[in-house]
């Protein structure tokens, strides 16, 4: 993937940081974080720590699903596709279990924090050992430990895991502890809002935050994404040729901001000093990552679009 994304970096925090974390603040520290989070999703060094394992790495799929799956263990099909709400239970199907049978989700969990360790080296240089990654490291763990975890199966999962002893291991743990936390409080926001799996991708793409086309790779077949939009059509959500209306632009941004109150727990308790200062020091090694072209410039991650 040598894309450029044409996102844009988000605002540096304020020296004089607000005491109270408000909810501009936690999307902006998401953005921020997520980037460095997917890096285990499109980085060569992961997917040749999955090709060693013997996980085919001609498609992504089959190291994504390994990769993200793990911490729940020898997790079924059914089980993952509720957790990553967003995948047809086809295509869960097709990965899960047999993943399993390739390589271990103990191996597999090893696997993901040498790719990222070797990611990590490649992208930051003599500065994976830098004073900055160390005290990111300390904040973002701090926050990620604060996380309430109840009815958050993907975050409880990682957030189980061992801590690894380097810091740079330790801002993508929490990273990822945070980044699951967030996905898994969005589910309940799509959840609460009407918006079932496959309506919820339709739904991002009539605001124009993802293409058709990469929402594809959810394998959702094109009469059940017809079959969406004319549901979303029928409440007044999208326009017969699928753009947003008025009100369809508004519900999504009722969840977005239902997400943002959802994910902010973390940061409340990190405090308003604390999240900007974590802001500050991650703001180069964001260059880094979005610079690098590792992740596509049309995604659905939504960095630079919600």
């Amino acid at each position: 993937m040598t894309e450029q994304t044409g996102t844009t970096a988000p605002a540096a925090a304020s020296t004089a940081a607000p005491a109270e974390v408000g909810t501009t603040e936690v999307r902006r520290i998401w953005h921020l974080l997520e980037p460095l989070h997917a890096v285990l999703y499109y980085a060569p060094e992961a997917f040749e720590e999955a090709a060693a394992l013997g996980y085919d790495v001609r498609e992504r799929w089959p190291a994504y699903f390994a990769f993200r799956a793990a911490p729940l263990g020898a997790v079924g099909a059914v089980r993952a596709a509720s957790a990553f709400y967003s995948m047809s239970p086809r295509m869960v199907e097709r990965q899960l279990p047999a993943a399993w049978q390739v390589a271990s989700p103990e191996e597999v969990l090893a696997a993901r924090l040498r790719g990222v360790d070797r990611a990590y080296r490649s992208l930051f240089g003599e500065r994976v050992a830098g004073p900055e990654i160390r005290a990111a490291a300390v904040l973002a763990r701090r926050a990620a430990e604060a996380a309430d975890l109840a009815g958050r199966p993907l975050a409880a999962a990682n957030a189980e895991l061992p801590w690894p002893d380097e810091p740079h291991l330790q801002l993508w743990q929490a990273a990822t502890i945070l980044r699951e936390h967030r996905g898994d409080g969005h589910v309940a926001a799509l959840m609460t809002a009407g918006l079932d799996p496959v309506e919820a991708l339709v739904s991002f793409e009539a605001i124009g935050a993802a293409s058709r086309q990469t929402l594809a790779s959810r394998e959702w077949s094109a009469p059940e994404w017809e079959a969406a939009r004319s549901r979303l059509a029928g409440r007044g959500l999208v326009t017969e040729g699928g753009a947003a209306t008025e009100e369809g632009r508004a519900l999504r941004e009722r969840v977005e901001r239902e997400t943002d109150r959802l994910a902010s727990a973390p940061w409340r308790a990190t405090g308003g000093r604390d999240t900007a200062r974590l802001a500050d020091l991650l703001g180069d090694f964001w260059v880094a990552v979005i610079a690098s072209g590792l992740l596509p410039a049309d995604n659905s991650l939504g960095i630079g679009k919600v």
